[in-house]
């Protein structure tokens, strides 16, 4: 059996930049801390408009939501590593969009927070905040379970690999292109 992400989603639309993931106020915090680490985590997707609800609960720190459906363009804005950071913080494993920006897709890679995958379909219009899916990474599907539907996924391709190793730098000691850690 393949890799697979399930759980509920949370819905956005296009442009959702990086001040909206994570507002630049909250940049001073130093993910390398574990309890910043944490706290970056429970600021994330803090800038998004009200219209999208509340993407983690008063008086928590995560998510409920695994997975992000966006539309267009994410990721967007800056090149701050914080916004793929504080979503893996939160509890985001997987971000399925149409386009990102290619900053926010490298940053994904680099960091090992979460997997950005592309969608064949417009899924932010198809499918509802709070639906379960279930990603499956060997089948390039996802599955949305409230609705019995099952939408085509672009593979990922070389980065995988790179995400499962949880980043560059480990992903490069792990196949020996740099020298393991004492």
């Amino acid at each position: 059996m393949g890799k697979v992400i399930s759980g509920q989603i949370f819905v956005v639309d296009d442009n959702i930049d990086t001040d909206q993931i994570i507002p630049a106020e909250y940049l001073t915090l130093v993910p390398s801390k574990p309890d910043e680490y944490e706290k970056l985590g429970s600021y994330a997707m803090i800038g998004l408009p009200d219209r999208y609800g509340k993407f983690i609960e008063d008086g928590e720190q995560k998510t409920r939501y695994p997975i992000i459906i966006g539309g267009e363009n994410f990721g967007c804005g800056s090149s701050r590593e914080h916004a793929p950071i504080a979503l893996g913080a939160a509890g985001v494993k997987a971000v399925v969009a149409l386009s990102y920006a290619r900053i926010f897709f490298r940053n994904c890679s680099a960091t090992g927070e979460l997997y950005p995958i592309e969608s064949v379909d417009r899924l932010c219009d198809l499918f509802v905040t709070g639906e379960e899916v279930t990603i499956d990474f060997a089948g390039d599907r996802i599955i949305n379970h409230t609705q019995n539907l099952t939408y085509s996924l672009k593979p990922l391709g070389d980065v995988g690999p790179v995400i499962d190793a949880g980043g560059l730098f480990a992903y490069a000691r792990q196949t020996g292109m740099i020298a393991a850690r004492s």
